[in-house]
C-alpha cells in the first residue's frame, strides 16, 4: 500500500483523483453531444448495433453514470477548504479569504454560462458556482459542529426528496403512462439527434441554449446531492481523511467494501436495464424508474469505492497515477471545457459530424481519444507551464481582488 508522506504526494493523490473524475465524466457526456437532453441519454440502439455497441452502452452506465460527478463535487468540497486556508495565509482574516473565493466562484460562473450556451448545454460549472455561494457561505474557517449540523440538515433533506419522489412515481407510474411518455421521449431524441449531428452552427446553437436553459433550471432538483458532497468534501480536508489518509486507513477500508458491495449489484441492475430501453425505448420497465430514483445513492456508493481504491492503491499503482494523472487533476477546468470543445466540433453537425456516420462503439472511441491526448498534452504543457491556460487566467483574475484587497 502506498504511504502518502509529505505534503507533495499528497496533493498530487487529489489532482490525480480530480484528472480521473474528469476523464470519467467525459465518458457520460459524450453522448448528450449525439442525443440531446432527454431522460433516454443513450438514444436508440439501430436494428444493426454490433456487440460492441451494446457493450459500450453497457459500460458507460455501470462504470460511469453518476460515479464520477460525485468525486468532482466532493473535491470541490475539498478544494474549498485548502483554497481559503491559503488565501487566509496570504490576507491574515477569513473575511478576506471567503471575499477572495466568491470572487473565484465568479469567474467559475462566467466560465459555466459561456461554456453552457456557446459549446455544451450539459455545462456544471453555473450549477457548482450557484450552489458554492450558497452551501459553502459562512464555512470560512468555521468550527467542525458548524459544518457537521450543516451535512446533517442537507443529508435530510435529501433523503426526503429522494423517498418523496420514489413514492409518488410509484403512485403515478403505470405502464400504460409509461408507454405514453416513451412514445414522446423517443421523437424529442430523434429530433434533438437530427439537430446536433446534422444541423448547421445556428440551428444547434439555439437548441443548445434551450437545453442549457432547462438543464440549469431543472438542477435544483440535485442541488441537496451537490450540497451533501461539497459538505463532506469539506469534512474530508478538516478531519483528514483526504489529505491524510494514511492515518485513516480503517475508515477507507470500510468506505471501500460498503461502496463495491452496495455499488456493483445496483449498477448492474442500472446497466442492463439502460441496455434494455436503448433496445426497446417503446417498452420502457416500471422497474427503470425505481432504479433511476435511487441512481444518486447506488452512483455515489460506487463512486466512494473509487475514491477509496484510489487513496488506498499499491505503490507502483500510486506513482504511476501521481505521474501521469495527477498533471491532467492540475489542468481540470481546462480540460473539462477542451472536451466539450472538441466533441462538438467532431461530433456535430457544423463540424466533422461523427455523430450521424458513426456507430455508439465509435463515439466512446472519440472519448477515449480525447483522453489519450489530454494525458500527453498535460505532461507537456505543465512542463513548460505552472498551470493549465484557463487556470492561469483564473489565477490572475483573483489575484488582481488579493492585490485590491491588501
Amino acid at each position: 500500500m502506498t504511504v502518502l508522506s509529505n505534503q507533495t504526494s499528497r496533493l498530487a493523490r487529489i489532482d490525480a483523483l480530480r484528472g480521473i473524475a474528469v476523464f470519467g465524466i467525459l465518458l457520460v457526456n459524450v453522448w448528450s453531444f449525439i442525443w440531446g437532453f432527454e431522460s433516454l441519454r443513450y438514444g436508440v440502439l439501430p436494428a444493426t448495433a454490433s456487440i460492441f455497441d451494446v457493450l459500450s452502452i453497457a459500460f458507460t452506465a455501470f462504470f460511469a453514470e453518476q460515479k464520477f460527478y460525485p468525486i468532482f463535487a466532493f473535491l470541490f468540497g475539498a478544494g474549498f477548504v485548502m483554497v481559503t486556508r491559503s488565501l487566509k495565509q496570504k490576507l491574515g482574516r477569513w473575511s478576506d479569504a471567503e471575499r477572495l473565493y466568491r470572487r473565484r466562484l465568479k469567474w467559475l460562473l462566467a466560465c459555466g454560462v459561456v461554456h453552457g450556451t456557446a459549446i455544451w448545454f450539459g455545462d456544471i460549472l453555473t450549477v457548482y458556482a450557484i450552489a458554492g455561494f450558497f452551501i459553502l457561505a459562512g464555512l470560512t474557517g468555521a468550527r467542525l459542529r458548524k459544518v457537521r449540523t450543516r451535512l446533517r440538515v442537507w443529508l435530510v433533506i435529501f433523503f426526503a426528496l429522494l423517498l418523496g419522489n420514489f413514492f409518488l412515481g410509484l403512485q403515478m407510474v403505470s405502464p400504460a403512462a409509461l408507454q405514453d411518455q416513451a412514445i414522446n421521449t423517443v421523437a424529442a431524441v430523434e429530433a434533438g439527434r437530427v439537430v446536433y449531428t446534422e444541423g448547421n452552427l445556428l440551428s444547434i446553437g439555439i437548441q443548445r441554449v434551450g437545453d442549457y436553459l432547462s438543464v440549469t433550471t431543472q438542477s435544483i432538483f440535485i442541488l441537496p446531492h451537490i450540497a451533501v458532497l461539497f459538505l463532506l468534501g469539506v469534512l474530508s480536508v478538516r478531519l483528514g481523511w483526504l489529505t491524510q489518509p494514511v492515518r485513516h486507513i480503517k475508515f477507507w477500508r470500510r468506505v471501500q467494501w460498503i461502496g463495491f458491495a452496495i455499488g456493483i449489484p445496483f449498477n448492474l441492475a442500472w446497466a442492463t436495464m439502460v441496455v434494455v430501453e436503448a433496445i426497446d425505448p417503446l417498452h420502457p420497465s416500471v422497474y427503470s424508474f425505481l432504479l433511476y430514483a435511487w441512481l444518486p445513492v447506488g452512483g455515489t456508493c460506487l463512486a466512494a469505492a473509487y475514491v477509496a481504491t484510489i487513496l488506498l492503491a499499491e505503490e507502483s499503482i500510486g506513482r504511476w497515477l501521481d505521474n501521469w494523472m495527477a498533471p491532467v487533476g492540475k489542468m481540470a477546468l481546462t480540460h473539462y471545457l477542451s472536451q466539450s470543445l472538441l466533441c462538438s466540433i467532431l461530433i456535430q453537425g457544423f463540424g466533422f459530424g461523427l455523430g450521424a456516420t458513426w456507430t455508439p462503439a465509435g463515439w466512446l472511441a472519440i472519448a477515449f481519444a480525447i483522453m489519450l491526448l489530454q494525458l500527453f498534452w498535460s505532461r507537456w504543457w505543465l512542463a513548460r507551464h505552472a498551470q493549465g491556460p484557463i487556470e492561469m487566467l483564473w489565477r490572475r483574475y483573483v489575484n488582481k481582488g488579493i492585490v485590491s484587497a491588501e
